[in-house]
């Protein structure tokens, strides 16, 4: 988020609308991945503040670079805030903008708006969920646990 309160999304080339992230890299802690991340994808330098929702995708997928298959995958959420940094593009983002929360909500695909609603409504509460998507690309929660309960 910046000043205005305004949230950082950026446009990916095969997936469309997103908030930055991405996959920690050998040697990277999850916070150091997830600032690379940031910086790469939207020029951005952010802090993180706090993590807010821990996911399970449970739906195993094709892989990729010799990986035949992945299984569940772990995505944890942050809450960022904007440091310093020029808006810009890269091979992962075609566009890159501030957006108001309500706005980042219509843009963001199906399988996103659950996760960023759990975000903008942290004071409530952590989210720890697995999910999977269906084959209608819905996203399907199997699990959910508010802390504190």
């Amino acid at each position: 988020m910046n000043e205005k309160e305004e949230l950082l999304l950026v446009k990916n080339p095969r997936k469309g609308w997103e908030y930055p992230g991405g996959m920690i890299e050998p040697g990277e802690t999850l916070v150091q991945g997830l600032l690379r991340e940031i910086r790469e994808e939207s020029g951005v330098t952010a802090e993180v503040l706090r993590a807010v929702g821990i996911y399970s995708n449970t739906k195993p997928r094709p892989g990729y670079n010799s990986v035949l298959e992945i299984p569940t995958t772990v995505i944890v959420d942050f809450i960022c805030r904007y440091r310093s940094g020029a808006l810009r593009t890269s091979e992962e983002s075609t566009e890159v903008r501030w957006v108001s929360k309500e706005r980042a909500l219509e843009l963001v695909n199906a399988k996103l708006q659950y996760r960023l609603r759990k975000a903008l409504d942290f004071q409530s509460g952590f989210t720890c969920a697995g999910f999977f998507v269906n084959a209608d690309d819905a996203v399907e929660i199997h699990e959910e646990y508010r802390f504190p309960r």
